[in-house]
């Protein structure tokens, strides 16, 4: 989206959605293509960003549906890092790096202990993490 105006960022994203929503990894290689077709002249580099790192890109369509879900969605991720600038923001310079750890570490502790929001259809999720990777089944009771 870093070449991309402001006033196109939003519809240019809700189509985007249409690749990484996608049910299977062909049908999102033909949504990007459809997705070329209406904005590659307009943002040729981002379409071409796209094309040819499309084989990392579409690793997560190895995964189900839930699975790619929470891949895909960022909020709470932007959240942790927003908070935490703002606790570093406020402390204009740490002494030590081990002063900046602690910081964080407290800041982190004080961010999980508002986390009360579940993610949808936690129990399926947590059963195609373990599907996927039998690894886990010995720490889930």
């Amino acid at each position: 989206m870093r070449y991309v105006t402001w006033r196109d960022r939003k519809p240019l994203a809700h189509d985007l959605k249409t690749v990484y929503q996608a049910p299977t990894r062909e049908a999102g290689w033909n949504a990007l293509l459809a997705l070329e077709e209406k904005w590659g002249n307009k943002y040729l580099l981002s379409i071409k960003s796209w094309k040819d790192n499309w084989e990392t890109l579409s690793t997560f369509f190895q995964y189900p549906e839930e699975l790619r879900r929470l891949v895909y969605t960022t909020n709470p991720i932007e959240s942790v890092n927003r908070q935490l600038r703002k606790v570093t923001k406020n402390k204009g310079v740490f002494p030590t790096d081990t002063s900046l750890l602690k910081m964080a570490y407290l800041a982190i502790i004080n961010i999980t202990k508002k986390w009360t929001v579940r993610t949808p259809d936690w129990p399926r999720i947590l059963t195609q993490l373990v599907i996927k990777y039998e690894r886990l089944a010995k720490y889930i009771s």
